[in-house]
């Protein structure tokens, strides 16, 4: 019964790549029975969206300077919206909250809870509610064996089967997805301001895997999955929003509440370089595999590409359309860069093109995450808005164009 009464639902919510390309909008927005056009209502948004800066006209600035890339790049086409997912946010300025483990795996938080969607079976499920008390199964030196009430989730990270859920008063919450209950909790600090800003999750060269909590208590944090142990504790002049970790391990981008961007040295915290060129605070950075590029993510409304081997310049200064941008992921082959803007823009640019030619993937509502499949196969995009909440799921375009038919 309950499983009729989820396909009806599904019937009812969901769009479908075959009702797309009919003609159905991609969110099921019935504008035929809205006094407004699509048209309309997308120069409405684009004149009244107030774009959020540390560092007033920050964006104008780069109206001034930037160019926007030529769009018109098909990439990856639209697959399914499901609006039984409902992700949403905490912080305005945190959105790294949706992640593929596998082309029909996804992660994403929905309101005090972390949720897995299977795009394969179309089943929701709750993974770890934080509504109430959390507290670990596992005993480890230094867990927080109390555990946390209520915590209330700013960012999440989440790869193979390890999940690591990160809270406004520096909790973080380590969970094996293939064990029952928590592995370890534990306080990064009891700063006033310890909001955890981001999360990044990888193999580290010693063979385990770590991972770096970046705080607004002007530190990066680095731990072990293995005894869950601080391994290094670096710290700023100012507060980190996000740290990204270089495919050879050895340098990790650092942005933050700051014009400039650094790159530090993994084993001992040192700044090695430092990027100029951005007008506002940063919230976003991303290696690309070849480990000579990276790109930091700035209020200023763009996404800048930098090259380890000339730092002077960007090779890329890439506009949005709304506001900030929020989140980069490249892809795992190197072709494609993601980017989120704060809402209804996601941006794939081509990396061979020299990002001269991209993708714009546009709908209404507030971005909660954007996540590339390790495969590169699956692009899933977190819509968080009040009537019209979903997970938007683009697949990888093949020069064959028969196989969705018979999904």
């Amino acid at each position: 019964m309950t499983w009729m009464k989820t396909t009806m639902l599904t019937k009812v919510t969901d769009t479908s790549s075959a009702q797309a390309r009919k003609g159905k909008d991609i969110q099921g927005i019935p504008w035929e029975r809205l006094n407004i056009t699509r048209e309309k209502y997308r120069l409405t948004r684009l004149e009244q969206y107030k774009n959020y800066e540390n560092i007033p006209s920050s964006g104008e600035a780069v109206d001034k300077e930037c160019k926007q890339m030529e769009k018109g790049g098909n990439y990856y086409e639209f697959f399914h919206n499901t609006r039984l997912v409902k992700p949403t946010i905490l912080h305005f300025q945190l959105r790294n909250l949706v992640w593929a483990t596998s082309k029909h795996d996804v992660y994403l938080m929905s309101n005090y809870s972390v949720m897995h969607w299977s795009s394969l079976s179309c089943n929701l499920s709750e993974i770890l509610n934080f509504s109430g008390h959390v507290a670990p199964t596992e005993k480890h030196p230094g867990s927080l064996l109390e555990g946390f009430t209520q915590t209330q989730i700013s960012t999440l990270a989440v790869k193979d089967n390890f999940m690591v859920a990160g809270g406004f008063q520096g909790e973080l919450t380590f969970k094996h997805l293939d064990r029952k209950g928590v592995t370890f909790c534990t306080r990064t600090t009891y700063d006033d301001n310890a909001i955890t800003n981001a999360i990044e999750i990888y193999d580290s060269l010693r063979g385990g895997i770590n991972f770096l909590a970046s705080n607004n208590d002007c530190s990066v944090r680095e731990y072990d999955t293995e005894r869950y142990q601080l391994l290094n504790h670096f710290r700023f002049p100012w507060p980190v929003n996000h740290t990204s970790v270089s495919p050879n391990r050895r340098l990790i981008t650092v942005v933050g509440d700051n014009l400039d961007g650094l790159l530090v040295d993994s084993q001992n915290g040192k700044t090695v370089a430092t990027v100029v060129g951005h007008l506002d605070y940063s919230f976003a950075s991303a290696w690309h595999p070849d480990g000579h590029i990276f790109a930091t993510g700035n209020q200023d409304k763009t996404c800048r590409v930098w090259d380890i081997r000339h730092l002077s310049t960007p090779v890329a200064t890439l506009k949005g359309n709304l506001g900030a941008v929020r989140s980069i992921r490249f892809s795992s082959d190197g072709q494609f860069m993601v980017v989120a803007e704060p809402a209804d823009f996601v941006h794939v640019y081509s990396t061979s093109a020299d990002y001269r030619k991209r993708q714009e993937i546009d709908f209404f509502g507030e971005i909660s995450g954007v996540s590339l499949s390790p495969d590169d196969e699956s692009l899933y995009i977190g819509i968080w808005d009040r009537t019209y909440a979903s997970l938007l799921q683009y697949n990888k375009r093949h020069t064959y164009g028969y196989l969705d038919s018979y999904l």
